[in-house]
């Protein structure tokens, strides 16, 4: 930007932008340069398509540079824009927390269908919760439902509970600890959901920058083979489900069949592996077997 021509206008600065962040191998380059300069400019993608031809002062392009600047690094959008849309809901994201990820949804909504015959008085416990986005989610759909928001990490958490009274999730409650640690020995929950960490730790320097470089190593690191916190979930978790309770965990691609297993060997019966909408087998669920 700095042989800039008399005057720079959306249109011109947006294809600047896109053609800088593609030499960089920054993925979907148009659409994060829209949505930045969208931010910059308090405007909306579409307004600022259809206003294509105006020019900017110079206080909204020192405005786009420093967020152009942050993009260069590789630093992710959400994190640049402070939100994330996660089923139909803006979530605030940081990078106390993994960016919520349209395959996440197909937990969300693997929950619900397993769980309808509870719908009125669903008692919900979300583990490894980050932003929130999976308890508020289901506390959202279930208004009349009760949801605990677990996480080790407490800056997670605070993240989570902003996200919580600012979508009206009015009957989320959050708690910090150690997976199932974080709750009362005595409860008993019909569904607990989970998107643990599940990347293989020898493939952690190859994850993308903006993903290996930014967000919560904590969220990511799921030990040697992608499973060590899975195993722990579905070992414990009988303990705490009540009687015909559902367990459903979003695991890694290529991990489903083995992370069924271990439903299995636990006492869960109707095991089912749920595709993404990549058609990965992303989730994992059953039911505890009534003794």
């Amino acid at each position: 930007m700095s042989s800039q021509p008399q005057a720079w206008t959306i249109e011109a600065l947006l294809r600047w932008a896109t053609d800088d962040f593609q030499a960089r191998g920054i993925e979907s380059p148009r659409l994060d340069a829209e949505l930045l300069l969208g931010h910059a400019l308090g405007r909306t993608r579409i307004e600022i398509i259809v206003d294509a031809r105006r020019p900017l002062d110079a206080g909204e392009l020192a405005r786009f540079r420093e967020l152009v600047k942050r993009r260069r690094t590789h630093e992710p959008t959400a994190y640049i824009l402070g939100v994330r849309e996660f089923y139909g809901r803006a979530f605030r994201v940081d990078r106390r927390v993994l960016i919520p990820r349209p395959d996440t949804e197909t937990l969300v909504e693997e929950a619900l269908r397993r769980t309808r015959h509870v719908s009125m008085s669903m008692r919900a416990l979300d583990l490894c919760t980050g932003s929130g986005c999976v308890a508020v989610s289901l506390a959202r759909e279930r208004p009349t439902s009760s949801v605990v928001a677990a996480d080790v990490s407490a800056d997670a958490l605070a993240v989570a509970r902003d996200n919580a009274l600012r979508l009206g999730a009015y009957n989320v409650a959050t708690r910090q600890g150690d997976l199932f640690r974080a709750v009362d020995v005595a409860w008993r929950f019909d569904v607990v959901t989970a998107n643990p960490p599940y990347i293989p730790a020898s493939e952690l320097a190859a994850l993308p920058p903006h993903i290996r470089e930014h967000e919560p190593r904590l969220a990511l690191d799921g030990g040697a083979d992608g499973l060590a916190v899975v195993r722990r979930l579905v070992a414990e978790a009988p303990a705490h489900l009540a009687a015909g309770g559902v367990l459903a965990v979003e695991v890694g691609a290529g991990e489903a069949p083995a992370a069924a297993d271990l439903f299995r060997n636990a006492g869960f019966v109707e095991v089912e592996l749920r595709r993404d909408y990549g058609r990965i087998e992303r989730v994992v669920s059953g039911v505890l077997q009534i003794r």
